[in-house]
């Protein structure tokens, strides 16, 4: 970006305050900005007149006021496609971690306290048979369900729309039109749909109560999609065996109780840190700017309630 833009940079990992955001949006015509940049309403109204593109670092848009911008006529693009694989691999690492206790064991190990192999040691479950719900089938939960078949696991989707019938065959998913039934029937429950206004509080605790006792829930997708008081309390009292969280409602703040249960896996929003899929996204970045200031259509336009 620097040899091809005049451009302005951040060049440590530690997000723009708010007023600097705000500055920054004063006299620039493309703002890049990345998940953690939270740009509402507010700051797109204070924005100067030459900007004109926010070209975001990522496939989430839930951090940008999409329709502030429009009404603005600023163009909103994202990189997608570019961590399906990353996204997916991790998702299945819990998948398989977290029914198998992963990170209990490693724990054991790590403190010095395991005692050797015993008959009734570390039992957890296995996959074969067991019925993976994936809330959401785009590019991510596809992808997800492609592996988990390679499992055995038997697979079921909730999704705005139902995949085409040869899709369905590929991955052997059997679609749930109604959530609540999805919910209750998976032995493992995964979330790739994005944070929306319908979506925030998804799996709230009515639902986490329909889950069977003794399943798991997985969350790569946004930390918003689950009440966690109602996830925690129903880690505490056994109802769930545990989770897999990769995202959290405050991030960086985890709830100490997530991080005190045995049996829950809490990663640092690692889902699409890859090198390939960090270099592929800044290549979509840059396409994109690159269009846009040609004067054609970038080719990952967002646009407003399609996404």
């Amino acid at each position: 970006m620097a040899e091809l833009f005049d451009s302005v940079l951040n060049p440590g990992d530690k997000p723009l305050s708010r007023s600097a955001l705000a500055g920054a949006m004063q006299d620039c015509d493309v703002l890049v900005p990345t998940v953690t940049d939270r740009i509402d309403a507010d700051l797109i109204e204070q924005a100067g007149d030459r900007l004109k593109l926010i070209a975001n670092f990522g496939a989430g848009t839930d951090h940008i006021d999409l329709a502030a911008a429009r009404a603005r006529g600023i163009i909103v693009t994202n990189t997608p496609g570019v961590f399906t694989d990353d996204t997916a691999d991790l998702t299945m690492s819990m998948i398989i971690g977290v029914p198998r206790r992963m990170r209990e064991g490693v724990s054991l190990v790590r403190r010095g306290e395991w005692t050797g192999w015993a008959p009734s040691g570390m039992l957890g479950r296995q996959l074969g048979g067991k019925v993976l719900g994936i809330v959401g089938m785009g590019r991510i939960g596809q992808a997800v369900a492609f592996r988990a078949k390679a499992f055995g696991l038997n697979i079921t989707y909730h999704n705005r729309h139902r995949l085409p019938l040869a899709l369905e065959g590929m991955f052997g998913a059997e679609y749930v039109d109604n959530l609540d039934d999805l919910v209750a029937n998976a032995d493992i429950l995964t979330l790739h749909c994005p944070a929306t206004p319908q979506t925030v509080g998804l799996i709230d605790e009515r639902r986490i109560g329909l889950m069977k006792p003794g399943s798991f829930l997985i969350n790569t997708a946004r930390g918003d999609l689950v009440n966690e008081e109602a996830l925690i309390a129903a880690l505490e009292r056994g109802h769930l065996a545990g989770a897999g969280l990769d995202v959290y409602r405050n991030e960086p703040q985890v709830d100490p109780r997530l991080l005190a249960h045995p049996n829950t896996m809490t990663l640092p929003h690692i889902g699409s840190a890859t090198m390939e899929g960090r270099e592929a996204s800044g290549e979509k970045v840059i396409a994109n700017i690159r269009f846009w200031m040609d004067g054609h259509r970038p080719p990952d336009q967002v646009l407003e309630g399609l996404v």
